[in-house]
């Protein structure tokens, strides 16, 4: 099982989604804390990818055709951090 930790702004962010996205976003949680990383990439609609640039390190899943969820993978205690739910916005702050 993976341990998926959100950042304190994430729980802002995510009472701004529509009930659509927030019950995508619980679904990628519990395929994540299944099955992990690799669960999330053979599911293509999540179309996840490893960012480059000023995100070197992170990954990014798709939500819907807008919004996407940045995440750090730390193996060593097989730990999920989620630093953004965001609509494509990938302007480190």
């Amino acid at each position: 099982m993976w341990e998926i930790y959100q950042h304190r702004r994430v729980e802002k962010q995510l009472r701004k989604l529509p009930a659509e996205l927030l019950k995508r976003y619980q679904k990628w949680k519990d395929i994540l804390s299944i099955s992990g990383p690799s669960g999330l990439r053979s599911i293509r609609g999540f179309n996840d990818e490893p960012l480059s640039g000023a995100w070197q390190g992170y990954r990014s899943s798709r939500l819907n055709q807008q919004y996407r969820v940045i995440y750090k993978i730390e193996q060593q205690r097989l730990v999920v951090a989620v630093v953004e739910v965001t609509p494509r916005d990938y302007r480190r702050k």
